[in-house]
């Protein structure tokens, strides 16, 4: 059973020094923070969407405040539930302190969803007619820390040779443009079918859960930067966990989510193969 014990580097921020970046401030967060880093569990949980933080120099990218503290900006619930779901496990834990609205971290750089121009809910002035030097400080400053510290995570453990399941962990909103998201849980694969089918298998067992298999959203690889690289690519067990919003949105959920996640993950994590 994992120590209840917070490793050496639980809450720790990585990535270069913010005014490397040409964008954040030196009193700014760093990009990303690593917690539990040594933990002793295989599970990997890396968050893209965790913040919603916007860089000083951005201002409010045009948006209303109301806007930023919407499932626009972020993944509502995330960082709680994945703050005790590490906790529990005792798993190293990966998270994007800023908005994907800057940048989004789960996109390929260059695309059209990489720094959106649209939100659900509108236009982002913010995001409108950038220069290519404009592009590359959100990239080095947000986008590039997120990804080094998790290549350098999965790195790590497989020189060491560990056991290892990175577990890419979203939320979804209960109704999109209308249209009614009723699964309380969706599990998100494509080439490592074995570790999602025992996800599923697991949480189909609780009568009470609606659980969609690629449902509100399948895992593709060419849009999916996160499990993509770091886990398909390398031929590393790897799964997406989507929750609903409003299943997340306070400590109890996320206490009671932790829990039933922590469960399934400790069994699945009990036959990983080093990686």
């Amino acid at each position: 059973m994992p120590s209840s014990r917070p490793s050496r580097a639980a809450n720790r921020p990585a990535g270069a020094p913010n005014v490397a970046s040409g964008l954040l401030e030196r009193d700014e967060p760093a990009a990303v923070q690593l917690r539990h880093e040594e933990g002793g569990s295989p599970i990997v949980i890396a968050c893209d969407h965790a913040g919603r933080r916007i860089p000083r120099a951005l201002g409010s990218l045009g948006l209303t405040d109301t806007e930023l503290e919407s499932h626009v900006a972020w993944d509502v619930g995330v960082e709680g539930l994945a703050t005790r779901l590490a906790q529990r496990l005792e798993a190293a834990l990966v998270l994007q302190s800023y908005s994907r609205l800057v940048i989004d971290c789960n996109r390929a750089p260059g695309s059209k969803e990489s720094i959106t121009e649209r939100s659900e809910w509108g236009q982002v002035e913010g995001n409108l007619d950038l220069t290519p030097e404009q592009v590359e400080a959100r990239r080095t400053a947000v986008f590039d820390p997120y990804h080094a510290a998790l290549d350098a995570l999965v790195r790590a453990r497989r020189t060491a040779g560990r056991p290892l399941i990175l577990v890419g962990l979203h939320s979804f909103t209960p109704a999109y443009r209308g249209i009614a998201r009723p699964w309380h849980i969706g599990v998100m694969h494509r080439t490592d079918t074995v570790t999602a089918k025992a996800l599923l298998a697991g949480l189909r067992r609780d009568e009470r859960l609606l659980v969609g298999d690629n449902e509100p959203f399948a895992l593709d690889n060419e849009r999916d930067q996160t499990l993509a690289v770091h886990g398909a690519a390398r031929g590393i067990a790897h799964v997406g966990i989507q929750i609903r919003q409003d299943l997340i949105a306070d400590e109890s959920g996320q206490t009671t989510w932790a829990g039933r996640l922590a469960s399934l993950l400790r069994q699945i994590g009990a036959t990983a193969s080093p990686a």
